[in-house]
């Protein structure tokens, strides 16, 4: 850590606390409190990243999640902001947009390119010939992006959270302090967010060199803290305003949705960076990202500086390097000189050369560090006059040419900005009523003065809150000096001046997209893609701003703004989803199943087996699990299917007229599988009906299509006045499956009735004992083998689970997971609706006519079924082909393509070790198949695959032949699958 400065009074580092992390496979050390760039900044290193479009060499910009210069990944992260990523011991972090390393990015050669690839250029060159566009694309997106995201990393969900406040304080500055002391003592309860570890905003790092400032501010902290009407969230970003004061807060923990009766917003300003040669070089920094990184971690971010400045801030900043052992080379003022002739002085004393009415033209560098500094004289607006330029030997350079308002979230609540131009800035002019703005924000720059502007912004919130009625209260004038300069924009001669690093735009490519008409900001914005970055133009839209005003003759109110929406900061996605609010359940069987080795999964809501056995061998686990209902017997799980009971003296009558199977022929002891229909003669559920005795029905469905069946059956007992009852026993039964050549021999010890053949066939539901315990047993024949489902009470099913398993000793009886599950009823040929179907499939498309009963009786959809017989356009078939390297790479979703258009989709497949095949099933449209049995699949990976349409079932092992409808069962429709 050879650039870390001795201890300071401000930083938020503890020197007592190492902590040590990998960087490009490299070991950095830092302390605990340090951010990833502060870290490498102190062991020395330069270069931190590489830019967007152009891969040039990059180091961090302010040091404040104002820019995205420095972003790593993880293993399971991608994005990080390294500027404000507390390091953690043991972490190992890597560069994004990177190829090779940093220092020897292999895509650096993208520079050379430069004048191939102007602004809009992928709008006007890659679209002809059509054909090569996708080779483009992918070329594209591989050379210029950002993180890659790990597809395979651990989701991970965080809480939201709801808050109601009476005052909600954005900014937690001097301004934002003082406003929300104000609003708690005038009687509010006041929410203060900061999106920093620390409460002081500016106050940390402008003059922090100062005692009486660091005084004055743990004065303020400790009253905030102290007060028991404020409730202060460190690490909390606003990253939106919502209609009614609805403000959510996001950080580490998650989502804090925060509804306040009034907010007062103490944000602050952006400083900006000026517009120069090589102003993108590692070692320019914006003079508050150099005073963060020194007051915050004691790091000194250049030996020998150069400041560019617009503003006395500048000087501040300067003596504060000074004090810290940086040797000032130079101050640039652009302006004709100091607001504060003092700060000159004490700058005079330090032997600091000042140049008036100069700015800097280019920067130059060599192994991507700095090197010199050439300055010039401001002849006209934008313009140089390098006849009297002045070459400094330096290694770093400060740019601080003026702010722009952080009022991204005022704009979002509908506020309206007008520029002044004796501060050179957009201030707020109207304000929605009961939001207030204060200190930076406003134009109010002086620190007493903010601190006073804070705490009338407080009062007026509260009195707000709190419905009370009060005099104006005092708020003090914005200042009347510009703090910011009004064209900090320069030319160079080879056009690497970046307005936007975030999307490697430079002023010739701003100017290039006015001269082609898009001289709207809108429309700027759009077509050159400022602002549009990760950093949202919190570095660059003013410029953007400036260099349109100046090109078409108009004044910055004539040009305006771009629309601000929310979200004011990048938010990952897991702190949007929030934790998820469902249940989720458990099989009865739970801790039976972890007992012999159960991998579990959720699957609809249901914590369900995987597989059983060695994780690393999943594969071969899930294959000896189908080999074994094939060759011995195999045990599955059915507790997760959702179980109704239909009784009373009008059951048959609802269940005649709610399915396409007639149930009115469906006698005693029989099962039929059926079909639930809407009006539209779409299928929005199945079922598999039980007649157990006359007037009592037991229906089982899919875990995902109970709500719907249940919902529906109680809908309609109402709406057609019927007298029956429809129960849940979901909760109440529990099930498993026996199936296999060995599954009677293993079953017939433990039942009360016979269970062989003549006794039990298939489709057929039988009342009985099982040891002792009264149960439902259901025969069928949906994998392919003879199958019998038991379903009853949770005790009884774990006392017969462990005995017959542990009777079939375990060469006979193997446990069967959803993995091998999803493989049995592929190879049986069963469809599952919801995931085989969508929303708008019929029975027609699923080529399950059978199940369409031609009967006289009316049931929900028949009308439909009639016209939609006659207007089939595609199909759901099977598929099947060898196992190779190409067809191993097919998946859902997959598309079918004929003649260069979509064509159809994959919705299952899986390789079938019964058969040695890969199988599936397909939407195919009719056009496709009427050309023949074989289609075309295009693989994620681009492939071409050619795939042959294969009759169903694939396989069946059962004595008389067995129709799709046949095959068609319980677990078919709710045995789920990964």
């Amino acid at each position: 850590m050879r650039k870390r400065l001795p201890s300071l009074d401000s930083e938020w580092i503890d020197r007592s606390s190492t902590v040590s992390f990998q960087f490009e496979g490299r070991t950095i050390n830092g302390y605990e409190g340090d951010t990833i760039t502060a870290a490498l900044l102190a062991s020395g290193e330069g270069v931190l990243g590489r830019s967007f479009k152009y891969h040039r060499p990059r180091s961090s910009v302010s040091l404040a999640n104002h820019d995205i210069n420095v972003l790593v990944q993880t293993e399971d992260r991608t994005n990080i902001r390294a500027d404000v990523e507390v390091i953690t011991n043991g972490g190992s972090y890597r560069p994004v947009n990177v190829f090779f390393t940093l220092k020897h990015d292999l895509v650096g050669f993208m520079q050379r390119l430069k004048k191939f690839l102007p602004v809009g250029f992928y709008y006007k060159t890659f679209y002809r010939p059509k054909v090569l566009f996708p080779f483009w694309e992918r070329l594209i997106r591989a050379l210029a992006g950002l993180g890659a995201v790990n597809l395979a990393a651990r989701p991970d969900r965080l809480l939201t959270t709801h808050a109601h406040t009476d005052v909600l304080v954005v900014g937690g500055g001097a301004t934002g302090m003082a406003a929300a002391l104000s609003a708690a003592q005038n009687g509010a309860q006041v929410v203060l967010a900061e999106e920093n570890p620390h409460l002081g905003g500016s106050l940390h790092y402008q003059n922090f060199s100062d005692r009486d400032t660091r005084r004055d501010l743990a004065k303020l902290v400790e009253a905030v803290i102290s007060n028991p009407s404020i409730k202060v969230m460190i690490g909390a970003e606003a990253c939106g305003y919502y209609c009614d004061a609805f403000v959510p807060l996001v950080s580490a923990r998650g989502v804090c949705k925060v509804r306040a009766k009034a907010v007062v917003f103490a944000t602050g300003v952006f400083e900006q960076l000026g517009v120069f040669g090589n102003n993108d070089t590692p070692g320019v920094m914006l003079v508050s990202g150099a005073q963060r990184l020194i007051a915050r971690y004691a790091v000194k971010p250049f030996e020998r500086a150069v400041l560019l400045v617009a503003n006395d801030d500048g000087y501040t900043a300067a003596l504060d390097f000074a004090r810290v052992g940086i040797d000032v080379v130079a101050l640039v003022d652009m302006r004709p000189g100091p607001t504060d002739p003092s700060l000159l002085k004490e700058l005079n004393n330090l032997d600091v050369s000042v140049y008036f009415g100069a700015a800097i033209y280019e920067v130059t560098h060599r192994d991507a560090h700095v090197v010199s500094v050439e300055i010039c004289p401001i002849s006209d607006v934008g313009k140089l006059d390098r006849g009297r330029a002045t070459v400094l030997a330096a290694d770093g350079v400060a740019v601080g040419v003026g702010y722009v308002p952080a009022g991204n979230l005022l704009y979002q609540a509908g506020a309206k900005f007008e520029y002044d131009e004796n501060l050179q800035q957009l201030v707020p002019t109207k304000i929605p009523t009961g939001l207030f703005a204060a200190g930076r924000l406003t134009g109010v720059y002086e620190a007493s003065k903010k601190v006073l502007d804070g705490k009338g912004a407080g009062v007026q919130a509260a009195a707000h809150a709190l419905g009370k009625s009060i005099e104006d209260a005092r708020r003090p004038a914005r200042s009347d000096v510009p703090y910011s300069h009004p064209y900090p924009i320069f030319e160079h001669r080879e056009g690497w001046n970046f307005v936007d690093l975030d999307e490697d735009l430079t002023l010739a490519d701003l100017r290039g997209a006015i001269d082609q008409g898009f001289d709207n900001i809108e429309l700027l914005k759009r077509f050159s893609t400022i602002g549009m970055g990760p950093s949202q133009g919190k570095l660059s839209n003013m410029l953007a701003i400036r260099i349109l005003a100046e090109a078409r003759g108009l004044n910055i109110d004539s040009v305006g703004s771009t629309t601000a929406r929310p979200l004011f900061h990048p938010v990952p996605i897991k702190a949007l989803s929030g934790k998820r609010f469902r249940p989720s359940r458990k099989s009865p069987l739970h801790e039976f199943h972890a007992q012999l080795g159960a991998h579990f999964l959720e699957h609809e809501r249901w914590h369900q087996p995987a597989f059983f056995g060695d994780a690393a061998d999943e594969t071969q686990c899930v294959v000896a699990e189908v080999s074994a209902i094939r060759s011995t017997a195999g045990m599955f799980d059915l507790s997760s299917l959702e179980k109704i009971e239909v009784f009373g003296p009008d059951a048959a009558d609802l269940l005649d007229r709610s399915l396409s199977a007639s149930i009115y022929d469906l006698a005693p002891g029989e099962l039929r599988y059926s079909l639930i229909l809407d009006t539209l003669g779409v299928v929005i559920s199945d079922a598999l009906v039980s007649h157990l005795l006359k007037g009592r029905y037991y229906l089982t469905a899919a875990p995902g299509a109970f709500d719907k069946l249940f919902d529906e059956l109680q809908r309609r007992t109402v709406a057609w006045n019927l007298d029956v009852d429809v129960v849940n026993l979901t909760d109440h039964l529990g099930a498993i499956y026996l199936a296999g050549p060995y599954a009677e021999q293993l079953l017939a010890p433990l039942i009360s009735i016979p269970v062989d053949n003549s006794n039990c066939p298939r489709r057929s539901v039988r009342e009985c004992l099982v040891k002792g315990e009264p149960a439902f047993l259901l025969c069928s024949d949906f994998i392919g083998e003879r199958c019998f489902e038991l379903h009853m009470g949770h005790r009884a099913l774990n006392v017969f689970a462990q005995s017959i398993f542990f009777a079939g000793g375990g060469d006979k009886l193997r446990p069967v997971g959803l993995m091998a599950q999803e493989v049995l009823r592929l190879e049986s040929g069963s469809f599952i609706v919801g995931r085989d179907t969508d929303g708008m499939t019929n029975p027609f498309e699923m080529n399950i006519d059978n199940l369409v009963f031609e009967r006289e009786a009316e049931y929900i959809g028949k009308r439909s079924l009639k016209i939609l017989r006659q207007r089939v356009t595609r199909q759901l078939i099977g598929f099947s082909t060898v196992v190779d390297g190409s067809a191993t790479k097919i998946d859902a979703a997959n598309l079918v393509i004929s003649a260069g258009e979509i064509k159809g989709r994959i919705t299952r497949v899986a390789k079938s070790p019964t058969l040695d095949r890969i199988i599936g099933y397909a939407f195919v449209d009719s056009d496709v198949l009427d050309c023949g049995d074989t289609f075309m699949v295009r693989t994620s990976c681009g492939e071409s695959v050619t795939l042959t349409r294969s009759s169903l079932p694939f396989y069946t092992s059962c004595d008389q032949e067995v129709s799709i409808a046949g095959c068609l069962s319980t677990v078919a429709t709710g045995g789920g699958a990964v």
